[in-house]
């Protein structure tokens, strides 16, 4: 008998689909993405903004040490959710490969371009036996020679674009919010309230209080800056 007829035999083999076309693997990857602390990615009039709910495991903890936001290049950020080293690897891939673009080019990496790249490496890790999937999404944000651009890229190796975007626990709660509040004309200020009301949101029903991380990319300069708490606490209460 072959071991794929047995109950459950699926989950042990990452390149076999299902009966019903599933891969199980892939999806036990997303639900760890799922249950991650939520992201959010929006594009505003003059950029990007992208907020992550950063999580204080211990009182003893550095909290300006931050794991949920990185810089990419100059011009591109990343929000992360998931396992943190699955994202270390991808995100230093992804140094990697701007920086090889602009060597080679002599310009910055479209976004696009980069989303789609690390989309590939995640596909690889789903089709090759003694692998598993990476258990992480990314939120790649910036400024191109094509305007702002916000992609997400998922366990699968799937990349999409948005305007707006929330990845993780509290994803249904922010996407609640964004439909109802968002527009493509808001303003820095307005952009970075509506990014703290969200993640209030998504951790009132879990009765937890958010520490958000926030980054903008703004078109005028294509520079990414990661706001401090005394930042984004005066852009919340302007």
């Amino acid at each position: 008998m072959s071991v794929f007829s047995m109950p459950g035999a699926y989950d042990r083999a990452i390149t076999v689909f299902s009966p019903d076309g599933r891969l199980f693997q892939v999806e036990y990857a997303l639900e760890t993405v799922n249950r991650g602390a939520t992201i959010i990615g929006l594009i505003y009039a003059d950029g990007v903004v992208l907020g992550a709910d950063e999580r204080i495991q211990s009182e003893l903890q550095d909290p300006k040490f931050t794991w949920k936001i990185y810089e990419v290049d100059d011009h591109l950020g990343a929000a992360v959710v998931g396992l943190g080293s699955d994202a270390r690897i991808l995100i230093d891939q992804a140094r990697v490969m701007a920086q090889n673009n602009r060597l080679t080019y002599d310009e910055p990496i479209d976004v696009e371009i980069l989303a789609k790249r690390i989309g590939d490496v995640k596909q690889i890790y789903t089709q090759h036996a003694g692998v598993r999937p990476f258990g992480v999404s990314i939120i790649f944000g910036g400024i191109d020679k094509t305007g702002k651009r916000l992609f997400t890229t998922d366990p699968s190796g799937s990349y999409r674009s948005y305007k707006a975007v929330a990845v993780g626990i509290g994803r249904e709660a922010a996407e609640n919010i964004l439909k109802e509040e968002y527009r493509e004309d808001m303003n820095l200020n307005e952009s970075i309230k509506l990014v703290s009301k969200c993640f209030t949101a998504a951790l009132s029903e879990r009765e937890e209080k958010p520490r958000i991380k926030i980054s903008v990319i703004k078109s005028k300069t294509k520079r990414i800056e990661i706001l401090t708490e005394e930042e984004i606490s005066a852009y919340i209460s302007d």
